[in-house]
């Protein structure tokens, strides 16, 4: 059934990669969806904070950044375990009006993000469920991933789902915290558990202020 679309207009306060992350065991890949509008304004006949997603090709001919103010279209997420926002399939959107050339000193960092290649060649560092909550969210660097776990890869339907808290930015960053490592369930009751070493790989190619 064809969800109506829902009229929403608001101010932007971040934009983030829009992620999700597929792991079975030691194994992990993403899947690079688009990007994650964090807006204040109204949805529908609501005025509150809300998410929104958007598609990359959206992203690059709009080039939003926070301090924007847009409007557009959309519908909620089909499924809420599978996406990062609570609206996506975006249409009719519209820059109102564009946000200030000044921008702050970071850490955070605002300004317009990167493409997703950019994100992927990169690599991520996990990052505190309540430091990005406090400290990340307006920040292109950081990002809340929808988790989707393979229990059992001889019987893939057994999943499990949850979110998960990155940070692409500098290794140098003041306010990162890495937080306690990622424990990832699997078959039989074992466990496997994402030590300090994945990270540091992951980055290894970066620079401390990369």
């Amino acid at each position: 059934m064809m969800l109506e679309k829902i009229t929403w207009q608001g101010t932007l306060l971040s934009v983030q990669p829009r992620i999700r992350l597929l792991r079975s065991f030691d194994q992990r890949n993403h899947n690079y969806l688009g990007y994650a509008l964090r807006l204040q304004g109204t949805i529908g006949d609501d005025e509150r904070e809300f998410t929104v997603g958007i598609g990359k090709a959206a992203q690059a001919k709009h080039q939003f950044r926070a301090g924007d103010i847009l409007s557009g279209k959309a519908q909620p997420v089909a499924d809420a375990r599978l996406e990062p926002v609570e609206f996506y399939k975006a249409s009719g959107l519209k820059l109102i009006e564009r946000a200030a050339d000044v921008l702050p000193l970071p850490p955070p960092w605002f300004g317009v993000p990167p493409e997703l290649p950019v994100y992927r060649h990169r690599g991520h560092r996990r990052l505190d469920a309540r430091t990005y909550e406090a400290k990340c969210l307006a920040c292109i660097w950081g990002g809340r991933m929808p988790v989707e776990m393979i229990i059992d890869q001889w019987n893939p339907s057994q999943k499990r789902y949850r979110f998960e808290t990155f940070c692409y930015g500098p290794k140098s960053c003041s306010l990162y915290k890495a937080g306690p490592t990622r424990k990832v369930p699997g078959r039989k009751g074992m466990t496997w558990e994402e030590e300090d070493w994945v990270d540091e790989d992951a980055t290894a190619h970066r620079g401390e202020d990369d």
